[in-house]
This record gives structure tokens, C-alpha cells and sequence, in this order.
């Protein structure tokens, strides 16, 4: 199975920080994100090859730098700036003849199952599996009120989340590319313009991540504010 990591977009969230390095840079522990999401990937023997899209004429050159260009099982290709879905039309012919392919945004710091993932997939014969969650760490502390009155405190309790929060990593069935390449659009986004449409027709399922832990890496910022969660998820991810 081949692996496709997202690693472009303008990172608008995570500036000043993303005007000097993409977010797949972005450091944790002296490496950087990419690099953990890479070594995660090479640990499971179902990833034969990764695919890094991003725009490696910009920043994005950053990534192909810190690998290098002999790096077994790693592949580069650039980012064709037409949006999510029209970056794996991009990467098109080397997804050919893959019966499924794992789709992962380089912003997402996950120990989630790819094996679970490819099970759930053929098992309910959908188009896509997407990793979730039904609960979350919250980041600040809540108190319980009665009557104007604080009762106690919780200090960043696990909330469950009224619905399921769908996270950036995917497992695709390989004829997807069939669907997106038939969309008149010149930038396609995958999440609306695809798996929308998709979930009308009932072709999507959930993987819940149960009790592993995800965390979106927009920024240096929210890593020094969520060290424990971070330090956790490396720790999961056997890292």
C-alpha cells in the first residue's frame, strides 16, 4: 500500500511561524512534525511507499532538503495548487492500480491504526474511512455553576463531543481518483467537493481513534501549550 502525505496549503493559521518554514517543519523535540509522521508510516510493513505532496519550489523545499533524495520508499512530488483533491490527481499515476491508499494531512499527530483503517474500509466495502473522535482534552479548565455559584472545578477535563470530529488522515479506495477526475472543477477540495456527496450515498465510514490521542499541529504555539498531549501521542505512536 502507498501512502500520500499532504505537507502544502499556506499554513495561514500558523503565521508569523509559516512565513519561514511550511508546518510540516514545525519542530517537536529537535525534529520535525513530518518527520515523526514519516518514521510512524515506515513502522507498519502494510506502507510499501509515501508520497509527499507539497510545493518543494517554495517552502515546501525544506521537506525534500531534510530527507534528501535517496531516502528508500520516499517520494517527492509538487504540489499542483488545485486544491486537496487535485493533489492526488496530480500524484495520479502513482496511485495506479492501488486497491486503497492512505491519505494523510501533515498538520495531523496521530498513533491511528493504517491496518484499522483498511479493515473498516473493506468490511463496510466504503469509498473512504475517515479517523474520528467522540471526545477531546479541553485546554482550559471549566467550573461547574449552580445558582451564580462555582461548585467546583475541572481542570482541563475530556468532554464528549455531541458529534463525531472528523480528523485529517483517510483511508481511500484507489477508484476514488475515477470520482475526483470527473468533477468540472479546476480546483477540487476533497472534503466538500468529494466525500460530501459521497456520504450521501452512504460510501464513507468512521474509524474511531478511542482512546488515542490527535492533535492538530497549526503551529509552534500549540505544541508548547499541549507538551503532555504531544509528548503522549509520540509515546503511542512508539516513537
Amino acid at each position: 500500500m502507498k501512502s500520500v502525505i499532504l505537507a502544502g496549503g499556506s499554513g495561514s493559521r500558523g503565521r508569523p511561524y509559516t512565513d519561514y518554514f511550511p508546518k510540516a517543519m514545525t519542530p517537536i523535540n529537535d525534529r520535525p512534525l513530518i518527520d515523526y509522521i514519516v518514521r510512524y508510516l515506515e513502522s507498519f510493513d502494510l506502507i510499501e511507499e509515501i508520497i509527499i505532496v507539497s510545493d518543494f519550489n517554495g517552502l515546501g523545499g525544506q521537506i525534500k532538503n531534510y530527507f534528501g533524495d535517496s531516502r528508500r520508499g520516499l517520494v517527492y512530488i509538487q504540489d499542483s495548487g488545485n486544491g486537496t483533491a487535485g493533489d492526488l490527481l496530480h500524484a495520479g499515476s502513482m496511485l495506479d492500480g492501488q486497491p486503497e491508499f492512505l491519505l494523510w494531512f501533515a498538520d495531523n499527530l496521530c498513533a491511528v491504526s493504517p491496518e484499522g483503517m483498511r479493515d473498516v474500509l473493506r468490511e463496510k466495502e466504503s469509498m473512504a474511512v475517515i479517523a474520528t473522535r467522540t471526545s477531546r482534552r479541553e485546554e482550559t479548565g471549566f467550573a461547574v455553576v449552580q445558582d451564580g455559584i462555582i461548585k467546583r472545578f475541572m481542570e482541563k477535563p475530556v468532554m464528549q463531543l455531541p458529534a463525531s470530529e472528523c480528523l485529517g488522515i483517510y483511508m481511500l479506495r484507489g477508484d476514488i481518483m475515477d470520482r475526483i477526475g470527473q468533477t468540472q472543477k479546476k480546483e477540487i477540495n476533497l472534503s466538500y467537493d468529494i466525500l460530501q456527496p459521497l456520504s450521501g450515498e452512504d460510501r464513507i465510514s468512521a474509524f474511531d481513534i478511542g482512546d488515542r490521542e490527535w492533535i492538530d499541529v497549526e503551529s509552534p504555539t500549540v505544541i508548547d501549550r499541549n507538551k503532555d498531549t504531544v509528548e503522549r501521542i509520540i509515546a503511542q505512536m512508539g516513537l
